[in-house]
């Protein structure tokens, strides 16, 4: 595919903003600027190699996404886009964009609804409805329901949702779904769990541009987690299942959240493609054998 007529070489204006990237020390500066380059120029990221050249218009648009992605504005902002497994979410200020890392618990929740007869999926804040979404996309027989509490984050979810079938709540999800009591096969969270006082270990991208409500959580940073884990106790019928994402340094202690609990076997906890632990998973015993902790991993 041959470029505009007397435009700039694509592999000049690439370097040039790879280079800005790469001194200022932002990561993967190569992926981003050849994602922002099919963003400006409207195509896949495959089809770029076939781009020879760009317009100076194109090249300018280029020129100023970079300058805000070296200020550490977000890719996804920039694009307006965060793909999560098989579906494209919209996603902007006031909305947390969902990590790489998060698809493992939604392999996960896909796997232990694709099990269930019928299942009924719950998604305790939901945010953007990364979760809520894939679940739905994956699993089209399951019912999914999904809570969000933050305004922004809510209208980015109904956005998100809109058309999949997903029961989107605005509200607390410690009060979430009082009409799901003891029916629901599938739980899954991934909520605020970095102490307040981790604020300046949080990266650039994430702590000034993700809002706070989903990312921090009050005293040790499993505030949250143990509000996830009295409210999936109340919603999962016996030998229902939730999952719950955590912070890699919190590989012993968010799974001894469900473990003291005393109502929940196989607690496990589950390390991402990093090996850092990720997320815990545990299912709700009878009341007989709740504090029986054998048994296959789910």
């Amino acid at each position: 595919m041959d470029g505009p007529v007397g435009g700039r070489p694509v592999r000049e204006v690439v370097a040039d903003a790879v280079r800005r990237l790469a001194d200022a020390e932002v990561d993967s500066p190569d992926h981003d600027v050849r994602t922002l380059l099919a963003h400006v120029v409207g195509v896949q990221r495959s089809r770029l190699p076939l781009i020879e050249s760009v317009t100076d218009d194109q090249a300018a648009a280029l020129e100023a996404l970079v300058a805000r992605r070296v200020a550490r504005e977000p890719l996804q902002h920039l694009t307006g886009i965060a793909h999560f497994r098989h579906v494209e979410l919209r996603v902007g200020p006031g909305v947390f964009v969902p990590r790489p890392e998060t698809e493992l618990l939604a392999g996960w929740a896909v796997e232990q609804a694709a099990a269930a007869e019928t299942p009924v999926v719950v998604d305790l804040g939901t945010g953007s409805g990364a979760l809520a979404t894939a679940i739905a996309h994956e699993v089209p027989g399951a019912r999914v329901h999904a809570v969000e509490l933050d305004d922004g984050a809510h209208a980015w979810a109904a956005r998100n949702l809109a058309g999949t079938g997903v029961d989107l709540r605005h509200g607390d999800l410690a009060e979430a779904f009082p009409d799901l009591a003891g029916t629901v096969d599938v739980v899954v969270s991934n909520p605020p769990y970095i102490p307040h006082e981790a604020w300046e270990s949080v990266a650039v991208e994430v702590r000034d541009h993700d809002p706070g409500l989903a990312l921090f959580a009050t005293g040790d940073g499993l505030d949250v987690i143990r509000v996830v884990e009295r409210r999936a106790a109340l919603l999962l019928r016996p030998g229902g299942v939730v999952g719950v994402e955590h912070a890699d340094v919190q590989g012993i202690s968010a799974p001894a959240v469900f473990g003291r609990a005393g109502r929940w076997a196989q607690v496990r906890d589950h390390d991402d493609l990093a090996g850092r632990a990720r997320f815990l998973t545990a299912r709700l015993a009878p009341v007989s054998d709740a504090r029986d902790r054998d048994g296959p991993h789910v």
